[in-house]
């Protein structure tokens, strides 16, 4: 006989957080949005270079991009840095990352990206495999989509 604890969690995964963005990257993001229309992506654009791990800024310069191809190299970084964020908090590939959850609503607007901008340029596959990990990592996401079309900050 084994002297093992014994597991009795559900079976539902676990949550993870991403760690909060500094306070002084989520006000510059704001102050760039909120810039005129000819020079926002480029304002959101000097957030990145000053901040190049800010998830939600490389998100919110692919919905910025000059054409598909660049808002899919904006949002592949975005997702790509995201990936090694989740990692370095313990995501182990299962958990979920939820919308309700501030801090990782970056990266969910970074996936969002990717698998519009994979479908904009034809990756097909990839913006497939996209949505599939949005409900998989946030089972409300058709909800949370559909109630966001329109809104600013919207994923």
């Amino acid at each position: 006989m084994s002297n093992l604890p014994i597991s009795m969690s559900s079976s539902k995964p676990d949550v993870v957080v991403l760690d909060p963005e500094p306070a002084d990257a989520l006000a510059a993001l704001e102050d760039a949005l909120a810039a005129p229309a000819a020079s926002r992506r480029d304002a959101v654009s000097d957030v990145v270079a000053h901040w190049p791990v800010f998830l939600d800024a490389w998100a919110r310069l692919a919905e910025l991009a000059r054409d598909d191809v660049e808002a899919y190299a904006c949002a592949r970084v975005g997702y790509h840095r995201g990936l090694d964020r989740l990692r370095q908090v313990g995501w182990r590939g299962s958990q979920y990352v939820r919308w309700e959850q501030v801090e990782n609503r970056g990266f969910l607007r970074a996936l969002t990206a990717l698998q519009r901008a994979a479908a904009a340029i034809g990756e097909t596959a990839e913006a497939t495999r996209c949505e599939q990990f949005l409900h998989q990592l946030e089972p409300g996401w058709g909800r949370i989509a559909a109630e966001a079309q329109g809104s600013p900050g919207a994923p």
